[in-house]
């Protein structure tokens, strides 16, 4: 566990230890489940869905508890998943940041017209942007970390939206203009993430322990649970999408925007 902060207090350490080893397990479970995924008929990945997104929300809280404490945990489930929800409700209900769309009730349960696993969703991958802000840019030069952050977290949706459209989770009243090879999905989506992500990675900059704080430099931000998650949903796009999903061009376009960050982020694992 190099990436985790050791507490000197022999009872601490070990719970820590614990949680450590549960964020492994659940991005275990994260994997099968994603697995499972690509191989169910489209009719039937709801539970893989839900499932592989609670398993890798629970897997980034607990690689924050181990890595910065229990108040850093908090923060991300606050500021990720309670303004991302935030943001969900303006937007499903208002059109912005995003643009006009809408759920199809096919995620399960809903809170103020929301499917409550699309937070989750914001708590998963927020926390390994961070770690990717922080591993690929200057912690003191707080602009660069949230620029390098919400890119890392912007560019995972190229992948997303044009999956859960494809699978009929939600639509878009006006799809267009969009992404070259990313039909479905307007340029105003990705702005709107934009926003929000940059709000979100700022806010836990801000929050979170930085490194000469922590101790956590380098390398170790880039090893533990969250940062193998956040590279292996990025390789698994980029091969889902051209072989399962059959979206090769969401492939090309999102492996070149995602790879921007995952691959210099790699490098060093």
């Amino acid at each position: 566990m190099a990436s985790t902060r050791m507490p000197g207090n022999p009872a601490v350490r070990g719970k820590t230890q614990v949680i450590g080893v549960a964020a492994w397990l659940l991005g275990v479970v994260v994997v099968v489940a994603q697995i499972l995924y690509s191989k169910a008929e489209p009719d039937d990945r709801l539970t893989t869905t839900v499932v592989s997104v609670a398993a890798f929300a629970a897997a980034s809280v607990c690689d924050a508890v181990a890595r910065f404490g229990s108040r850093a945990a908090g923060l991300l489930v606050l500021v990720a998943g309670g303004g991302g929800l935030q943001a969900e409700t303006v937007g499903v209900h208002t059109g912005y940041p995003f643009g006009t769309y809408g759920y199809s009730g096919t995620l399960g349960v809903e809170l103020v017209g929301v499917p409550v696993v699309v937070p989750l969703a914001w708590i998963m991958m927020s926390w390994p942007a961070l770690l990717v802000g922080r591993a690929l840019a200057e912690p003191a030069r707080r602009w660069s970390v949230v620029a390098v952050g919400a890119w890392a977290l912007v560019s995972w949706d190229v992948f997303l939206d044009p999956q859960m459209v494809d699978a009929g989770h939600w639509t878009w009243a006006t799809p267009t203009p969009s992404l070259p090879g990313v039909t479905g999905v307007p340029l105003t989506n990705y702005a709107g993430w934009l926003l929000v992500a940059a709000a979100i990675v700022a806010a836990l900059h801000a929050g979170v322990p930085d490194s000469r704080e922590s101790g956590v430099r380098g390398v170790a931000l880039r090893v533990g649970p969250a940062p193998v998650l956040y590279l292996w949903t990025y390789g698994s796009s980029v091969w889902a999408h051209a072989v399962f999903f059959g979206r090769p061009w969401v492939s090309v376009v999102g492996g070149i925007l995602m790879g921007a960050v995952a691959v210099p982020f790699a490098v060093a694992v």
